[in-house]
This record gives structure tokens, sequence and C-alpha cells, in this order.
């Protein structure tokens, strides 16, 4: 019997990303102060939760081979909501709309952002699965009518003045180590593997995306699913702009602008295919940590900030090049 031989060379370009990027990590580890240290480790880590529940939003559209471009938006309206919701009552510039809002609980205030992201989300859903409009379109359109509606709501006003029990879930640590974000971040990515590996939704996800007629065929109700798909992307949306605009103390209409693209460079960084039907959780996670490191050694290298999106830009146009060239080779 034969036995497929393990061919190094698509191994190495297969991963030259990871490769590259670790390399980055150790050369810079080696040649900057304070890099391998606990408070540079807590700012990864931190910054990684967030956008982790993006790319794990952004995930499952991929799989199912879609994708969604309005989750930076969504991010930035849900930031926007939750600031203006939980303003200080005696802040000075508290914001108008909401000025005679009462003072709800914190956690009551995430639901509401999480209703009305998932309002998008839902449409989304229904534009892509009943009226058969790309994915691509359909949720480009909707990042445009995000945005939008942010403007109109905020004015463009900077929304600032929040209420410490809101900034103490970003900046608050178990026993004093674990940021809450983190501990957060891992909680959902468990939700998600979960429901990626052990529910009937994870597989009519697999399935739509590695042929959705045979899956159609098969029983499953490729419309419903798609829906669920897209109000869950929306969810985590609003749960990540929701712990963006406790992390930042801060929020206005460009928070999460280009968060999207990193969170589809991150997913594919990680094994999730654009061509749909492949990706993991543990995945996502691995695409993420290396995105954040890329920016992290540029940061300390001291490179510009013009140059790092340049170099950013790069990543993206390559993890998705390396991904259909993956695909390729399986045909």
């Amino acid at each position: 019997m034969d036995k497929k031989k393990v061919n190094v060379a698509d191994i190495l370009i297969n991963n030259g990303i990871i490769i590259l990027i670790f390399l980055m990590v150790i050369f810079v580890g080696v040649t900057k102060e304070n890099f391998f240290s606990g408070s540079n480790f807590s700012n990864v880590s931190i910054n990684v939760a967030c956008r982790f529940i993006i790319a794990v939003g952004v995930s499952g559209c991929l799989i199912t081979k879609g994708t969604d471009l309005s989750a930076g938006r969504v991010v930035g309206l849900a930031a926007c909501l939750a600031g203006t919701l939980l303003q200080k009552a005696d802040y000075s510039g508290r914001f108008e709309l909401t000025k005679n809002f009462p003072q709800l609980n914190v956690w009551v205030i995430l639901l509401i952002c999480i209703a009305i992201c998932c309002i998008f989300g839902l449409i989304n859903g229904i534009v892509i699965s009943y009226l058969s409009v790309p994915a691509f379109i359909g949720t480009l359109g909707m990042q445009m009518i995000v945005y939008g509606i942010n403007l109109v709501y905020t004015k463009s006003i900077p929304i600032g003045g929040y209420r410490t029990d809101y900034t103490a879930i970003a900046n608050g640590k178990l026993f004093g180590v674990f940021p809450y974000l983190f501990i957060i971040a891992i909680v959902i990515g468990l939700i998600m593997w979960f429901v990626y590996n052990y529910t009937r939704h994870g597989k009519y996800m697999y399935a739509i995306g590695g042929n959705e007629a045979a899956a159609e065929v098969a029983g499953v109700n490729v419309k419903r699913t798609k829906i669920k798909i897209y109000v869950t992307a929306a969810i985590l949306y609003a749960i990540a702009g929701f712990l963006l605009g406790a992390k930042s103390g801060g929020a206005s209409v460009n928070m999460g602008m280009g968060y999207e693209l990193e969170a589809i460079a991150a997913c594919t960084i990680g094994g999730v295919s654009v061509n749909g039907g492949i990706g993991r959780v543990s995945g996502v996670v691995v695409g993420v940590l290396v995105f954040e490191l890329l920016k992290t050694c540029l940061q300390f290298l001291g490179i510009d900030p013009n140059y790092q999106y340049i170099a950013q830009g790069i990543v993206i146009v390559v993890a998705i090049a390396l991904d259909i060239r993956k695909y390729i080779a399986k045909k």
C-alpha cells in the first residue's frame, strides 16, 4: 500500500506566514527589552481577545463560502451604543439622546447591544439566503448602512465619560494575573468550539461549505443555517464592540474600521479556507495571535505606523493567496 509522501516544501510554503512571524518573534524577543515580559503578554492577550471574538464570528461565514464585510462597522456600532448608554450620570459631556436614560446594569446594556446588532445579522442572512445576493456584496452594502446609522446616531461626536463598572470589565484581572477580557475570550472560544464540533448546526455548516447542493439534498435547511450563522456572527461582533469600548475608555464611529479584513486574514492564516468547508476554532486562535504578534513586533522594532499598514496588507494578500493555492492543489 502506497503511503503519501510528506512534502516539506509544501508544508513550509503553506505555513510560511506562521513560520516567518515565529522567527520575527524570536528575533525581536532577543534584541528588544521587555518583549518577553508579563506586561507585554498581558497587552497582547487583551488585544487578541477582542479580535479573536470578531474572527470566530467571521469564521462561520467563511466556512460556508461566505464572508462578512460588515463586521467592523457592527463592532463600532456596538461600542458606540454601549458608550452612550454607560456614561456617568454626572458626566458633563453626556450624550444628548440618552441623557435621561436610566442607569441600567452593565450586562443589560450588553443584551441591548446584542439585540440591536442581531437585526443586522438577520438581514445579512436573509439577503444572502433568500435573495441569493453574494455574501461579499450583501455584507458590503450592510457595512455602509451600519456606518451611516452610526453617523446619524452619534453625529460623529466622540463618546467618553464611562462608568467604572463598565471599564472595570476590560481593566480587571482575575487573581490579579489573568485579564477578564482574556477569560471572556476563552469562554466564548470553548462555546464556539463545542458548537462547531458537537452540534447539528456545526455539522450543517461544514456540509454547506463542502457542497451546498449535496447538503440540501441530504436534508440540510441551508437557508436557515446560513441565517443562524450570520446572526451568531452579529452576536459576537456586539460582544467584541462592547468589550472594545470598555478597553478603550471611549468610542467613535471609526472604532472597528477594517477589523473585518484583519479577521479574514487571521482566519485564513489559521487554516479557515475562504473556499469553504474547512476551519477550526483552534486555527482561528493561532491566526489572530500571529497577526497580533506581527503588529507587536513591528511596534517594538520602531517601524513607522504607515509602513505597518503596508506590512499588514501584504500579509492579508499572501494569506489568501496561500489558501487558494492549497485549494487548487487539492483539486
